[in-house]
C-alpha cells in the first residue's frame, strides 16, 4: 500500500510492519489526512506489532500530528496493538511530539536516533 504525492510519500510494507513515511506533509485539515489515516488503520488490521518510520519525515504540521493522535487513541482503546515509532534526534517536531504521543498511550516504543 502506498501513498506518492511531489512532497511525500507514505509506504506500507506488510512483510515488516512497518508505515514508512518521506518528505514534508503540510495537508490542509484533518479530512485532508484520511488517505494516511487509512493506510495507518489498514496496518492496524493487519498486524498486532506496527511500526511507524517517520526519520525522514522532515515536517508535519497541526493537522498532521492530530491525525497520528487520533490514530494512537484508537489503537489505545483496541487494546491489543504494539506500537513503535522511529523518529530523529536531529528533527526537532519529531522530538516533541512524539514524546506527546507517548502519553496518550503509555506503551508506545520511541526510537529516536
Amino acid at each position: 500500500m502506498e501513498l506518492k504525492q511531489p512532497d511525500y510519500s507514505i509506504q506500507y510494507d506488510p512483510a515488516t510492519a512497518t508505515i514508512l513515511c518521506r518528505g514534508s506533509l503540510r495537508l490542509d485539515g484533518l479530512e485532508a489526512y484520511r488517505p494516511v489515516l487509512d493506510i495507518l488503520e489498514a496496518a492496524a488490521e493487519e498486524s498486532e506489532k506496527i511500526i511507524v518510520d517517520l526519520q525522514e519525515l522532515e515536517f508535519l504540521n497541526s493537522s498532521g500530528i492530530s491525525m497520528l493522535s487520533m490514530f494512537v487513541v484508537r489503537l489505545r482503546q483496541r487494546g491489543t496493538a504494539k506500537l513503535t515509532f522511529k523518529g530523529s534526534a536531529n528533527i526537532v517536531w519529531q522530538t516533541r511530539s512524539l514524546k506527546n504521543l507517548q502519553r496518550l498511550m503509555p506503551s508506545i516504543e520511541l526510537v529516536l536516533t
